[in-house]
């Protein structure tokens, strides 16, 4: 077994429809990391990250995270457990419109607290307190008691990544998070990513589509191509050439510039 903080060991997927989503993937992260996966749609970015927090099983491989092998993890409540250390952010923020943003902030209880008293809206003062300080870190504190459905797309991510901070978690992953938003918006959210992996110390492992964005934020990046890794290293060693042997010949990288 791996003594990194996140080992990946000869991890496959192949759904019951007969697609092989993952082939075989191998890599480590070190505790800290900001790891980018890139890779076009259907290259098994999204299975992996769905694999990582046992969201979908693997067909045969093995993960280890923090020392535990989570592949043998067969109770629920092991695998709440599991989820409640990796904060999970998705491509469309999955916030709940009617409700404010401190309540949709405070739904990343759920993971700590009983279901119950949490969807009954009996969250403790500490709680609050924790979930603006959370908002303040992604600076839309001030917009803690406006509707979701008020907000702008990357507002909304930026409530989605303070839900996730609620869990208290050693690693985020980010599915696709910046996929949705336009330009401008992109380096805000990966911005406050940064920031909490730099000031927090939370490991980040982000799927991103952009080569520009990629070499702003990662410290690593591995590349997924059929399912299988194409590339590991800095991001900076991703030439024109591998970036078209990554996305396909003639390719060209149409990511926003950083404003």
């Amino acid at each position: 077994m791996s003594s990194d903080f996140l080992s990946v060991r000869n991890l496959s997927k192949t759904y019951p429809n007969g697609v092989q989503a993952l082939r075989d993937v191998s890599f480590d992260v070190a505790k800290g990391e900001f790891l980018v996966v890139i890779g076009l749609s259907g290259s098994g970015k999204s299975t992996l990250m769905r694999c990582l927090n046992r969201l979908q099983a693997p067909t045969s491989g093995e993960i280890f995270f923090e020392g535990a092998d989570i592949g043998k993890f067969k109770r629920i409540d092991q695998i709440r457990g599991l989820r409640r250390k990796m904060g999970m952010i998705f491509q469309h923020f999955n916030l709940i419109p009617r409700q404010s943003v401190l309540q949709n902030v405070l739904m990343g209880t759920l993971g700590v607290k009983k279901t119950l008293p949490s969807l009954l809206g009996m969250f403790t003062p500490a709680d609050k307190a924790e979930a603006l300080n959370n908002l303040k870190l992604v600076g839309i504190a001030e917009k803690a008691h406006l509707r979701a459905d008020q907000m702008s797309g990357g507002q909304k991510q930026r409530v989605a990544i303070a839900r996730a901070l609620m869990q208290n978690p050693t690693l985020l992953l980010a599915d696709e998070p910046v996929a949705s938003l336009d330009p401008a918006t992109c380096h805000v959210v990966m911005d406050y990513l940064q920031k909490i992996n730099r000031e927090l110390g939370i490991t980040v492992v982000a799927n991103l589509h952009f080569l520009s964005l990629v070499r702003k934020y990662a410290t690593r990046v591995i590349a997924l191509k059929d399912g299988q890794i194409v590339f590991s290293g800095k991001p900076e060693d991703i030439t024109q050439e591998w970036f078209q042997k990554i996305y396909g010949e003639g390719t060209q990288d149409v990511a926003p510039d950083i404003l």
